[in-house]
């Protein structure tokens, strides 16, 4: 990982945008497939054939010891989760994470789906946290300071009596799929670096009902909530620019 925070030219802010239509195009083309009866890797292999299919990397398969196009996370668990054999359920809160490269420049983003009928809670967690997301895009602009983005959202989540996970944050994004600088969900206003034009960042609020702590499984990758409650994720990958935050997953 790069230790600079990189400046990324109006080129590369646009390669980085046909990547990240890519992953909006897959995130959205995905989500009649995630009903009961599906499991994790299923959703998985799909992923695959969407990125044969465009002739692009799977990032996550860039990160060592990891062997999966996606992460896809289930109720409690809250990111990392390992696709697999495990059977998506009526009921269910499915995140899915999706990064790809193309030609060298990466589009990372999540989204969260909910599977028939949930509690009235988690649908509010769900609405939430997207809106916690865009919240924190609003506050995406030049001059403002990274501070500003997780004060904005932490404010709208908890007003709604939900919590912040601390320990897994967002990050820049362009050649690699993490790069500085990190970007908590939480914090104040007017603190951490400034931001400045053709910054790209990953905005990625992780929402959870009960406590913000998490824990990471025995298989050394899922993380989940500390007390078993359910958690919500959304992201998009974002440009600093000089008429406002452009977001680069999105294909709306």
């Amino acid at each position: 990982m790069t230790k600079t925070i990189n400046i990324r030219s109006k080129e590369e802010i646009k390669k980085i945008h046909e990547a990240g239509l890519l992953v909006a195009e897959f995130l959205e083309t995905v989500k009649p497939f995630i009903k009961p009866g599906i499991r994790t890797i299923d959703i998985d292999n799909l992923a695959g054939e969407f990125v044969n299919k465009y002739k692009v990397i799977a990032t996550f398969k860039e990160v060592p010891n990891y062997f999966h196009n996606t992460c896809i996370s289930i109720n409690e668990q809250i990111v990392h989760g390992i696709p697999g054999d495990r059977v998506v359920m009526e009921g269910d809160l499915v995140k899915v994470d999706f990064g790809i490269r193309k030609n060298g420049y990466i589009g990372d983003a999540c989204k969260s789906y909910t599977v028939g009928k949930v509690p009235e809670r988690i649908t509010e967690l769900v609405r939430v946290t997207e809106e916690a997301l865009y919240k924190g895009i609003e506050k995406a602009i030049i001059g403002n300071k990274i501070g500003d983005l997780g004060y904005a959202i932490q404010r709208h989540v908890e007003k709604h009596r939900f919590s912040v996970v601390r320990e897994y944050v967002g990050h820049g994004v362009g050649t690699d799929l993490h790069e500085p600088p990190s970007v908590p969900h939480f914090g104040q206003r007017n603190t951490g670096i400034e931001l400045k034009a053709g910054m790209v960042i990953a905005i990625e609020p992780m929402i959870n009902v009960g406590t913000w702590r998490s824990k990471v499984q025995s298989d050394g990758w899922t993380v989940v909530t500390q007390d078993g409650k359910w958690s919500a994720q959304y992201e998009h990958t974002i440009a600093i620019t000089e008429n406002g935050p452009q977001i680069l997953t999105s294909i709306k």
